[in-house]
């Protein structure tokens, strides 16, 4: 009976145990929410296709074989088409400002060399400041043109040929550092300004040494102002270590402007710092502080940003989403500066959004940072 009566105690406890996490919104949505956003984000993000990629495609020919070649790229659906240019020599500035991904340059007379003499070109450049994109997108070109020449000596029991000659543009090697040293600064930046700065803050108001400073004659926003400019300061010097590195060993290039370079960077620093006040402010201890940082900064910062898969690959509902990523529009700087060597004519409006995501993060966090003495 003795046996009985413990098992009754225990069951008890295990539906109490239930019961307790039931109760918790904030449990349930860890251990359910949780996976079934990963899953969904994952499952669509990590994509290795390519989906219509912006081109660009200059014809002077215009004859039927680079019609029915540039309808082919176009109908694949992994493709489209952003304008025919009347010339080749703005091609450059197109692909600094970021509006397209590759460009198709067909020789003059295509049709004519291809029927006379059984061989005609076309160059392909692409974008490879994203070496893996740029690759991925070689490839299918040249796959869709060498599928319209098998079909047109299918049907003439000919030998043509369409050599197709590819470029690649700001990163010829093909170096993966050009696509992982942004990223990667990124990240860093960004966990290390928001998540120190907000276990910082939560641990004065865990610890309850809050209430000291707050009888100091210092004010709670210079208390705030205090407490995240050794991590402003940290976070800079920790972004000329990772410009620094990736020049020296990765040989990433700084083809821009340096100054305009480091502003950007502490810019994206005092972004990072607003975020982290914000979380401190939903966070009452050091753990919570911590799980919001690596929930909310780390996952997205690492898959909704452009870091490692590119945004345009992603449906239109994660596309949204990554509007909201403040990393995503540091990286578009980054390799805009440093790989492309653009100015600021081309960065002023990712400049603009951080600007008013400072604001906004700053005014909601001045909202709620209601200091009370508990």
């Amino acid at each position: 009976s003795s046996d009985l009566e413990t098992m009754k105690q225990f069951i008890a406890f295990v539906k109490k145990e239930f019961y307790h996490i039931f109760r918790d919104k904030r449990t349930m949505l860890i251990l359910f929410g949780l996976p079934i956003a990963q899953i969904l984000i994952f499952g669509y993000v990590v994509n290795n296709e390519i989906n219509n990629a912006r081109i660009v495609v200059f014809d002077p020919s215009r004859d039927d074989a680079t019609r029915e070649i540039t309808n082919k790229i176009i109908a694949s659906g992994y493709f489209e088409l952003a304008e025919m240019v009347e010339t080749a020599s703005g091609l450059e500035k197109s692909f600094q400002k970021g509006d397209i991904k590759a460009a198709l340059i067909f020789e003059p007379r295509f049709s004519e060399k291809l029927t006379r003499e059984n061989i005609a070109h076309v160059q392909v450049i692409a974008d490879a400041s994203d070496p893996n994109t740029a690759n991925l997108m070689a490839s299918y070109i040249q796959a869709i043109i060498n599928s319209y020449t098998a079909g047109l000596n299918a049907q003439a029991t000919r030998n043509a040929t369409i050599v197709a000659e590819t470029k690649m543009l700001f990163n010829p090697e093909l170096k993966s550092a050009y696509m992982f040293v942004p990223g990667t600064m990124a990240l860093i930046l960004m966990l290390l300004s928001a998540m120190m700065t907000s276990i910082s803050i939560a641990r004065e108001k865990e610890m309850g040494t809050m209430e000291v400073l707050l009888v100091s004659p210092l004010k709670p926003i210079q208390i705030v102002i205090g407490k995240v400019m050794p991590y402003m300061a940290l976070s800079f010097i920790n972004a000329c270590v990772i410009i620094f590195l990736g020049t020296l060993i990765f040989d990433v290039p700084i083809r821009g402007n340096i100054v305009l370079l480091m502003s950007e960077s502490l810019l994206f620093i005092l972004l990072a710092l607003s975020l982290g006040i914000l979380s401190s402010t939903m966070a009452k201890t050091q753990e919570i502080a911590m799980f919001i940082s690596m929930l909310a900064l780390m996952l997205p910062t690492m898959l909704l940003s452009g870091f490692i898969y590119p945004i345009e690959n992603m449906p239109g509902w994660l596309q949204v989403i990554s509007n909201i990523m403040p990393a995503r529009w540091f990286i578009v700087i980054i390799k805009n500066i440093m790989i492309k060597g653009t100015g600021m004519e081309h960065i002023w409006i990712e400049t603009l959004i951080m600007t008013g995501m400072i604001a906004a993060f700053l005014i909601l966090s001045i909202r709620k940072f209601k200091i009370r003495l508990e």
